[in-house]
C-alpha cells in the first residue's frame, strides 16, 4: 500500500478529505491558544486548519511517511513536523492540548495502542479526536468504486473489514484506551465531479488500498474494472457523497 507521494495524495484523497478537517477541528474543539498534534498528517490537509487556528508555532505533526514528512515541513513552515508513527510518538507526556488524528486509525495495527499512546501526549483534560470513512456501511467517498469492484469480484477486499469502519468501533477503542467523556458521530462531505476521467484517473495513481488495487490488476482486468467503473457511475457531473464516522474524548 503505497502513501509516497503527496501531490498523488492530494489528488486522490484529499479531495474528499480536506472536507472532514474543519468539522474535526470543530469536534475537538480547536481553538486559540492551545497547542495541537496531527498524527498521521499525509501531505497536511488537517495540518493547514490547525495552522490556521492555532499558528504554526503550536501546531506538531508526525507521519511515517519521509515525503509527507518533508511536504508539510515545506508548505507549512514553523510546523513541528517529525517522521514517527501513531503507535511511538516522540514526545513527551503530557504535551498537548488536543491530539487529532485524520483517515488514519483503520490503518493502524493495534487502534487501542494508538488511541492510547494519543492519550499519553495529551495533558489531563485535554481532547483526543479521530475519524475513519464508513467503509463498513459502504458510505465513504470511494464506494462506488469498491461498488464496481464487487461486481467483478465479490470476495474483494474493500477496505469495509479495516478497524474502525463500522459505527461504534471508534468510540469502543477511545474508551478501551481510557479516555473519559466520549462521544461519537458522523462527518459528512460533497464534491463534485465534471467528468468520469477526472473522478477515475486519481484511482490509477497508486494511492491507498484501492490505488494499490488498480496497480496490481493486469492490463485486462483493470480495463474491465474501469468499464464497470463507467457503468457505476454513468452521469456527470455527479456529486460524490460521503461519510466519515467520528470520535472524541478526555485525557
Amino acid at each position: 500500500m503505497s502513501f509516497t507521494s503527496a501531490d498523488a495524495y492530494d489528488r486522490f484523497m484529499g479531495r474528499y478529505s480536506v472536507q472532514l478537517t474543519p468539522q474535526l477541528a470543530d469536534l475537538a474543539g480547536v481553538s486559540d491558544g492551545q497547542r495541537a498534534l496531527d498524527v498521521g498528517c499525509g501531505p497536511g490537509a488537517l495540518t493547514a486548519e490547525l495552522v490556521r487556528r492555532l499558528g504554526a508555532e503550536n501546531v506538531a505533526a508526525v507521519d511515517p511517511s519521509e515525503p509527507f514528512v518533508t511536504a508539510v515541513g515545506e508548505r507549512y513552515p514553523g510546523v513541528d513536523v517529525r517522521q514517527a508513527g501513531a503507535d511511538d510518538l516522540p514526545f513527551p507526556d503530557d504535551e498537548f492540548d488536543v491530539v487529532l488524528a485524520q483517515l488514519v486509525i483503520h490503518f493502524l495495527k493495534d487502534p487501542v495502542a494508538g488511541v492510547a499512546e494519543m492519550r499519553r501526549v495529551t495533558r489531563p483534560g485535554g481532547v483526543v479526536a479521530a475519524c475513519v470513512w464508513d467503509h463498513g456501511g459502504h458510505e465513504g467517498p470511494l464506494r462506488k468504486f469498491w461498488q464496481a469492484a464487487r461486481e467483478i469480484d465479490p470476495n474483494v477486499d474493500d477496505e469495509s473489514r479495516l478497524p474502525g469502519v463500522r459505527q461504534g468501533q471508534l468510540g469502543d477503542y477511545f474508551r478501551q484506551a481510557g479516555l473519559d467523556e466520549v462521544s461519537e458521530t458522523s462527518l459528512t462531505l460533497a464534491v463534485e465531479h465534471t467528468s468520469f476521467e477526472e473522478w477515475w484517473e486519481p484511482f490509477t495513481l497508486g494511492v491507498g488500498p484501492a490505488g494499490t488495487f488498480v496497480a496490481s490488476l493486469e492490463p485486462t482486468y483493470r480495463a474491465r474494472l474501469r468499464e464497470q467503473c463507467r457503468k457505476t457511475v454513468s452521469e456527470f457531473p455527479f456529486t460524490v457523497r460521503g461519510k466519515a464516522w467520528a470520535a472524541v474524548g478526555r485525557a
